[in-house]
């Protein structure tokens, strides 16, 4: 009885640390690529071109690219975040002179879901003006962290 009781603390803390450190995440921008761990070229390197999985085109987001910078929302119809997260991005982008802002429907989209390797809706991109993705995001991000990531892609473009 002592042992299961035992057990049955270790792994509600476990989840609870697991549920922690997830949600402290939702929201938060990351370099593209930040997360694969076996990166094969390094990201220092410049000299290659970008693959093929973090580039996307006006042919597949069916709408041109902005002059600049291009924010891509991944949203499902009942995602509850995805509504607020639409508003930011449409103001943030018709704040800034040549930054787009294109919604996709994940569910209608699967091609690009399972390309782009996107888990959870509202995911955001931040393209560069050649559709690199140079960020990304999952859940609902704070307008501070959306404006850094777009400012850091406008100075880099520059």
């Amino acid at each position: 009885m002592v042992g299961g009781v035992i057990v049955l603390v270790v792994v509600l803390a476990a989840a609870s640390a697991v549920g922690f450190v997830a949600r402290s995440r939702q929201g938060r921008f990351r370099a593209q690529g930040a997360s694969r761990e076996f990166s094969r070229t390094d990201p220092a390197d410049s000299s290659e071109a970008p693959a093929a999985d973090t580039v996307l085109t006006a042919a597949d987001l069916g709408v041109s690219l902005g002059q600049r910078a291009t924010l891509v929302q991944f949203s499902t119809e009942f995602c509850t975040y995805c509504g607020p997260t639409r508003e930011l991005l449409t103001e943030v982008a018709r704040a800034r002179d040549g930054v787009a802002f294109v919604e996709i429907d994940a569910a209608r989209r699967l091609d690009l879901v399972r390309r782009l390797n996107v888990l959870s809706t509202p995911t955001v991109l931040v393209l560069t003006a050649d559709g690199s993705i140079a960020r990304r995001a999952s859940g609902l991000p704070r307008k501070s962290d959306v404006l850094a990531a777009v400012g850091g892609v406008l100075q880099d473009g520059e």
